[in-house]
């Protein structure tokens, strides 16, 4: 069984603390093999610290995403950026988000967002990047986003047809849509190409009181042979140290 690569998320935590440079070390003394999702010019301290950046934005605007074909064209320009930007600094991932549904059905939604990535996909496979659509709720936090059941974003990655097109597969916002969360690694993992953690309800700390046992989905994505990384995106309710810590041994299966 596969040892679980675990990452933060910067902007849940750098936005409670005053000095970038000690989160980063802090990380890296608890055992964090990565820090994602940050600022460019942060990049050279993570890597001094012995850490990888797991995963950074493909593109802006989550609302109005690759699911309008008027945005094709944009999206695939900053995705093409983006793929050089991450090959040079050896960042396995991108994020892509599907947009908003805006009165599309998921049948036609899946086409248009399928359409947008495939003119991307070469380049993406040629630099060893993978693009990860983002699963999100749209109960609670982004109403009306279209990729925000696993079904559906699996359906976009088959139409794309790129080992370098999957999922990243949001473990809170899939408990809020789906539940079932170990059934759904299980099943659909080879469409999954990173992860994140919060605990719900709430987005917070991964602790007694919310709803998600953690250590069993860590071992259920492990058993998988997933080699990538788990990223904590959960905003803490005190000491971000401690917080990161906690999740660090939570997560540590």
């Amino acid at each position: 069984m596969t040892k679980i690569k675990q990452s933060l998320s910067w902007w849940c935590y750098a936005r409670k603390v005053d000095d970038p440079s000690r989160l980063i070390k802090k990380a890296a003394e608890i055992g964090y093999a990565s820090i994602e999702m940050l600022s460019e010019d942060l990049w050279p301290q993570v890597k001094d610290a012995g850490m990888e950046i797991a995963i950074i934005g493909g593109h802006g605007t989550l609302t109005n995403g690759l699911n309008k074909r008027e945005n094709h064209s944009r999206i695939a320009d900053e995705l093409h950026r983006n793929i050089d930007k991450a090959a040079e600094n050896g960042i396995p991932s991108l994020i892509a988000f599907s947009g908003n549904r805006e009165g599309l059905s998921d049948e036609e939604g899946a086409e248009i967002t399928a359409e947008g990535l495939r003119p991307v996909m070469q380049h993406a496979e040629e630099n060893g990047v993978t693009i990860c659509i983002e699963l999100l709720n749209s109960k609670v936090n982004h109403p009306d986003y279209q990729c925000d059941r696993t079904e559906w974003g699996v359906k976009v990655c088959k139409m794309v047809g790129s080992d370098r097109c999957k999922l990243l597969y949001d473990i809170y916002h899939m408990q809020i849509m789906e539940g079932d969360l170990i059934r759904t690694i299980r099943e659909n993992h080879p469409y999954f190409g990173h992860y994140h953690t919060a605990g719900n309800p709430g987005r917070n700390d991964m602790d007694e009181t919310q709803e998600i046992y953690y250590p069993p989905v860590m071992r259920a994505i492990a058993e998988t042979g997933y080699t990538g990384y788990v990223g904590h995106e959960f905003v803490p309710k005190g000491d971000v140290y401690e917080a990161i810590r906690a999740a660090y041994e939570t997560c540590n299966v």
